[in-house]
């Protein structure tokens, strides 16, 4: 049997069934994993995505496109391809596509974590032959404390800073990161400001029944109200801009599994850097899967063939083949 996928430059192609799995570039048909923006791109004729991925997916992709989405475990047909989509843990309506054509399985896992999160469905594993993994934390040394410990690191933070009338600014990626940490944290420490770039996406996560907090937007004029009490999440590209001056004198943190490859905790802002605020201290708090996650996650698939793509992938693909396995690296 050929291949159910083959590498190309748009993306991964499924020539049996004639769809791309989050393509590059403007295809037919694309299914997509997850509504990251270098998952989910503009302009393709038609998209395939899990349910509850669908509002993000529409902020993503644009009010016309066409979007059709999926229960996860529901499956259909496309040219003798059988399509489901199952939960990959990693956001909000992410989703592990599994493809299965005469008998044979293969499995896209996307981006995933093993780790739980209050903002979306468990990451389920899927039985299969083949199994697409990323590998972004790669390395032994990605190994994640449990959330609930960053979590407890955090509100300590917050709270210290409160006694000195400083504002407490964490950096977190506007979809996934930011909602997991609103959903996590006790609001009864004090008031929460968010970035507009994180506020655009809260309504998307609350339809689905995700609980959050009750926030307020930092282009609020009376945000500047709670001004050295708050915690307040922005993405990080957003430190280069100059809409934090009002909530100073700022502390700022860095929410990424980056962290533990990061002990300074500091990053190159550029010629915006303000060298009063560094960025000083970070909380290890992933959407990826962690060195022993992705070990776990493979094995539960049963899968003997596995591509590794996206990261580490020679230290993975070593682990694999010590374990008896094939790896297949993707570029």
């Amino acid at each position: 049997m050929k291949d159910l996928l083959i590498p190309t430059p748009a993306g991964l192609y499924c020539p049996q069934g004639d769809f791309y799995i989050d393509p590059r570039d403007r295809v037919q048909r694309a299914v997509i994993t997850h509504a990251h923006s270098d998952h989910a791109r503009r302009g393709c004729r038609s998209y395939l995505a899990a349910l509850p991925s669908k509002e993000l997916l529409r902020q993503r992709l644009g009010g016309r496109a066409h979007i059709e989405a999926l229960r996860y475990g529901e499956s259909i047909n496309i040219r003798g391809v059988r399509v489901s989509l199952h939960p990959a843990g990693h956001i909000l309506g992410s989703a592990q596509v599994r493809l299965e054509y005469r008998g044979e399985v293969w499995v896209v896992s996307g981006d995933y974590k093993l780790q739980q999160d209050p903002t979306c469905e468990p990451f389920e594993p899927v039985r299969c032959d083949v199994f697409l993994t990323e590998s972004t934390f790669g390395l032994p040394k990605y190994n994640w404390p449990a959330p609930e410990q960053e979590i407890a690191r955090l509100e300590a933070w917050w709270r210290a800073n409160q006694t000195r009338q400083v504002t407490s600014i964490v950096l977190a990626y506007s979809i996934g990161k930011a909602q997991r940490i609103l959903a996590s944290v006790n609001p009864e420490i004090g008031p929460i400001v968010v970035h507009d770039a994180v506020a655009r996406h809260l309504e998307a996560y609350r339809a689905t029944g995700v609980r959050l907090p009750k926030v307020k937007q930092c282009s609020d004029p009376m945000a500047i109200l709670e001004r050295g009490r708050c915690l307040l999440l922005a993405p990080p590209g957003a430190r280069r801009s100059r809409w934090w001056q009002s909530f100073r004198p700022c502390a700022w943190a860095w929410a990424s599994g980056w962290v533990l490859s990061r002990p300074q905790y500091r990053m190159n802002w550029g010629d915006s850097e303000d060298k009063s605020n560094p960025l000083v201290t970070g909380f290890i708090i992933s959407d990826h899967a962690d060195w022993p996650g992705l070990q776990r996650a493979i094995e539960l698939t049963g899968a003997q063939t596995v591509w590794v793509t996206h990261g580490y992938t020679e230290s993975l693909a070593a682990w694999l083949r010590h374990s008896g396995r094939t790896a297949v690296l993707l570029e």
